[in-house]
């Protein structure tokens, strides 16, 4: 009895303490605020002139709680399916697609930045990206119940950074004419000396402009309708470029292809913008030379941004250091600290980031900046000088022409057929075994199974040596 009203009495106790427990934890949750990004994507330095600013804003205190991932998909599983309260996070804009689609997502609340008198940074972000990012929202057709044609994508997301694909290469090996088309990876030139981003996503959406190209260009098709084609007759397409061009193809990296290209071990990657920007720089300190170009059938402009997922219970802070982050001198420092390019398309980037001195080529960047021409003040002489975003002296990695642009898509996501672009992935990669590689396994495996079977013919033997001493031994 005793016993019995021990147990009834500790149940009493723990339902009357648990909604005490769970609301002091979701008012001490009022003062965390819980940020998942990539590793090194941002200047951390920010992270306590956050905290500093939110103070200042809002008068209140708060702690961020930074941890970072590697893979979009473990970040969304931890959300989609742990229920993980993450309050702000930034994926890849196929995932935000996915995320919106599947409404995981809720808006960025601007609501308290009057009350405040916060500006509203959030109209930083380039018209050209604002744009891009309203591609993702959910169609009709969409089976997800957020299937909204007139959602506003910039309600529920902000960009962050972006860039191209295409290739980096070392020009002590590789002309230029060479790499201006992605041809380049079927070059017997080449062979063994070409890294691959093991990111299907982006190949297929790059590799998939190049067997079309033909059709592109007589007006038949174009290039957003067939990197948004999943077919089998597409995703076959890119495979078989994919296999044709293994010979060439050493190996397929996440992040160690840019450090191959500094070391001098390949000679062409096909990668990232913000990977080839970082590797140009590194391999001119120890005199390796390297450039990046995107080839002619067109690129695939990717973006990551920053949103709110359904389970973030701090909103308003979550809303808050996404508008902190849109700032023009925020934008340039974590640009320098990354060496990605920034969503965030002000004058004052423009001006930033602007060097005649480290790039003295041109280019024409008014789809990131408007047709603007900003005056410029040297602090030393008090120059006067004027830049102009048509013919701006930015670093072309970074910033492309505007008729990359032009030939650029915006990735997807596979959606239903995810299963099948893995499966034609683990096919591509699963073949590229070159003759060395091979020659390898074939003789490892000849000399194990003759270890093997010397081992067992000597026991074998030693048996019959055996039996015949004892058989001579009975008979004597």
């Amino acid at each position: 009895m005793k016993k019995i009203s021990f147990i009834t009495i500790s149940a009493l106790l723990f339902l009357l303490c648990a909604p005490l427990s769970n609301q002091a934890k979701a008012q001490n949750r009022d003062h965390i605020l819980k940020v998942y990004n990539w590793a090194d994507y941002l200047d951390l330095s920010l992270i306590e002139e956050f905290e500093a600013w939110y103070k200042e804003q809002t008068g209140e205190d708060i702690k961020v709680r930074y941890s970072t991932f590697d893979i979009n998909e473990n970040m969304l599983t931890q959300i989609e399916v742990g229920h993980e309260d993450y309050d702000v996070v930034c994926p890849s804009e196929y995932i935000i697609e996915r995320m919106l689609r599947r409404g995981l997502l809720q808006k960025i609340d601007t609501t308290d930045f009057a009350r405040t008198h916060t500006p509203n940074w959030l109209g930083n972000v380039a018209p050209f990206v604002i744009e891009k990012f309203q591609q993702m929202a959910p169609k009709d057709e969409d089976k997800f119940n957020l299937a909204n044609p007139s959602l506003r994508v910039s309600d529920y997301s902000a960009g962050y950074m972006g860039g191209t694909t295409g290739f980096l290469y070392n020009t002590d090996f590789v002309e230029p004419e060479e790499v201006e088309t992605w041809a380049a990876l079927l070059n017997e030139k080449f062979q063994q000396k070409i890294y691959v981003k093991d990111a299907f996503r982006d190949v297929y959406s790059v590799l998939i402009q190049f067997a079309k190209h033909d059709d592109i260009q007589n007006g038949r098709t174009s290039r957003d309708v067939e990197a948004s084609n999943l077919s089998d007759a597409n995703i076959k397409a890119v495979e078989d470029i994919l296999i044709q061009a293994r010979p060439q193809i050493a190996g397929w990296e996440a992040d160690f292809g840019k450090e191959r290209m500094t070391q001098g071990k390949a000679w062409v990657n096909l990668t990232w913008s913000g990977d080839a920007a970082w590797a140009i720089d590194e391999a001119a300190e120890v005199g390796c030379n390297l450039e990046y170009v995107v080839p002619r059938e067109g690129t695939n402009c990717w973006f990551d941004g920053w949103v709110i997922p359904i389970y973030a219970r701090n909103v308003r802070a979550a809303s808050y250091w996404i508008n902190f982050l849109c700032q023009s001198e925020v934008a340039i420092r974590n640009m320098d600290e990354t060496g990605y390019v920034s969503v965030i398309g002000t004058p004052e980037v423009l001006e930033g980031m602007a060097s005649e001195e480290d790039y003295p080529e041109t280019v024409d960047a008014s789809y990131y900046f408007g047709d603007i021409v900003i005056p410029s003040v040297d602090e030393e002489t008090g120059d006067t000088t004027w830049i102009d975003s048509k013919a701006a002296h930015l670093n072309h990695v970074l910033y492309p022409n505007i008729d990359v642009i032009e030939r650029s898509i915006l990735m997807h996501d596979t959606a239903d057929r995810n299963e099948a672009m893995l499966e034609m992935w683990s096919h591509v990669k699963g073949n590229n075994l070159n003759w060395k590689m091979l020659t390898f396994i074939l003789v490892v495996t000849a000399l194990i199974l003759f270890y093997f079977i010397d081992k067992k013919t000597r026991q074998w033997r030693k048996h019959r040596r055996r039996q015949a001493l004892k058989l001579k031994r009975n008979k004597g």
